[in-house]
């Protein structure tokens, strides 16, 4: 494991080989696979699981409800959301689950609405809207993310 000194990681969850690059922030309850890049000016909140092989481009903040396989790759500036209908200081029961299965690669500036699932092997276009749930090894792209096509 590599820590880079200016980064505030509070979790012990972090398995072996992975990096994590300086002003990231990762806090305590949350999980983290092997062999796993969290890049620079990265988030990951509590209640938050990241599997093995993960790549978490510069930008990307990971709230609590979401859970990553493993080997998937989030772009640099991908926007999670946990809460449909946000209003400050007023924070739902639970936040709603966001999954991001295995195999998945998502495209910089994607937005991911909350409570969907993004299907194993898919994936999102650079700058796609996801509002509901992406299909096994297709690809989506636009706003809202519609099919164009299955990954080869």
């Amino acid at each position: 494991m590599q820590i880079h000194k200016l980064s505030d990681v509070q979790s012990k969850n972090i398995g072996t080989g992975t990096r994590v690059w300086q002003f990231a922030v990762i806090l305590p309850d949350a999980v983290i696979g092997s062999d796993c890049n969290i890049c620079a000016h990265t988030l990951i909140e509590n209640d938050v699981i990241l599997g093995d092989r993960v790549t978490v481009k510069s930008g990307v903040y990971i709230w609590d409800g979401i859970t990553i396989g493993d080997d998937v790759f989030i772009g640099p500036n991908v926007t999670f959301t946990n809460d449909k209908y946000p209003r400050s200081k007023q924070y739902p029961a639970e936040f709603l689950r966001t999954a991001i299965l295995c195999g998945a690669s998502i495209g910089a500036n994607a937005t991911i609405l909350p409570g969907v699932i993004l299907g194993e092997g898919c994936t999102i276009g650079a700058g796609a809207v996801v509002t509901k749930n992406v299909k096994a090894h297709t690809i989506v792209v636009g706003n809202p993310a519609k099919e164009i096509s299955k990954v080869e």
